[in-house]
């Protein structure tokens, strides 16, 4: 009878059986040279630990704060509304600031020129003003600003112009396209870049001044003064307590008030031709805000009423029944020029 063989002791068992006993706590062996982290190179220095190494990273520049702004000042931005502010003689200017070099270049192609020239144009209008530009960077001008103010890489601490009333109006004499004397009045129109557009359209058209509400108008600063492109500095901002009563005076000074309302049966055309006051050498446009238009006091204040001719719906043209308030003074401040043109 053959016998069995002999079976092999598993070899891991073996192992097992015959290794020595493991130390509680095993002793560190010294690091090699290649355990180290590699050393910073000109490329690596200065930035955040990554996964290949462990070196600190520099130290982030302190913000610098915003400076504080005296009381009547505020902040202009954007190429044309800073070097038309620098250009003002009324305007007290108090510090200028650039972001970096780039700048040049923008208001290069704004002004027409290069950017050498855009730099000494800059250069030259604020020494003229007594002022010197400083220079800081871009995130630093985007913290001091309000919002997302769209600055180009230049803003303007300044004063406000001083107050003026409606004597501007009273006193005006006709200016052309239209040959009158135009006043925009606004009836609590809030959003500062529909304000900065009318501003802008009524310097193209020869407006003598925009007057506004003193409670329910914005600031002529930021938003409004970049929209308006350098005509904060033309037309009279002209701020009453109570827009009725200053159409009164209006009306007083010989104005003839029209107020613009999407339902009235008048054409703006027909309205300035039409009755005693026909071919007016003073008229005031009266626009309210885009939700509610004109306010009942405000139009029991105005002479007539009337609106911009436009698709009628009811007729089978497809059309809108509104436009922007920006939009819609644009489109009356240009029916006055044409009709100033035309004679009639």
């Amino acid at each position: 009878m053959r016998g069995r063989r002999p079976q092999r002791p598993d070899s891991a068992a073996a192992t097992r059986q015959h290794a020595p006993p493991r130390a509680l706590f095993d002793t560190p062996r010294a690091p090699s040279p290649a355990d180290m982290p590699p050393a910073p190179t000109e490329q690596t220095a200065g930035k955040p630990p990554g996964k290949r190494g462990f070196w600190p990273h520099a130290q982030a520049k302190p913000a610098i704060p915003a400076p504080a702004l005296p009381p009547g000042a505020g902040w202009l931005y954007g190429t044309h509304a800073v070097l038309a502010a620098l250009a003002n003689p009324r305007r007290r200017c108090r510090r200028l600031v650039v972001c970096d070099a780039a700048v040049g270049a923008a208001i290069g192609t704004a002004i027409g020129t290069d950017d050498a020239d855009a730099d000494g144009a800059i250069a030259a209008a604020a020494a003229s003003r007594g002022i010197e530009a400083e220079v800081v960077e871009r995130a630093t001008l985007d913290r001091w600003l309000p919002g997302s103010a769209v600055h180009q890489g230049l803003a303007l601490m300044a004063d406000g112009l001083p107050e003026q009333g409606l004597e501007v109006l009273l006193d005006a004499a006709p200016r052309p396209p239209s040959g009158r004397v135009v006043a925009l009045v606004l009836d609590q129109v809030t959003d500062a870049r529909n304000v900065g557009a009318m501003l802008r359209t009524a310097a193209a058209f020869g407006a003598a001044a925009m007057v506004v509400q003193t409670r329910h108008a914005p600031e002529p600063w930021g938003a409004l003064a970049k929209a308006a492109s350098g005509a904060v500095e033309q037309v009279p901002y002209l701020r009453e307590v109570n827009i009725a009563r200053a159409l009164a005076e209006l009306r007083q000074g010989g104005f003839l008030v029209v107020g613009l309302d999407a339902t009235a049966e008048m054409t703006l055309a027909d309205a300035l031709a039409a009755g005693p006051e026909a071919m007016p050498q003073r008229v005031a446009l009266v626009l309210g805000a885009e939700d509610r238009g004109l306010r009942p006091n405000v139009r029991d204040h105005c002479a007539r009423l009337a609106r911009l001719p436009m698709a009628d719906a009811a007729a089978g043209i497809a059309g809108i029944d509104s436009l922007n308030v920006s939009v819609a003074a644009g489109v009356a401040l240009y029916e006055l020029a044409r009709a100033g043109a035309s004679g009639s």
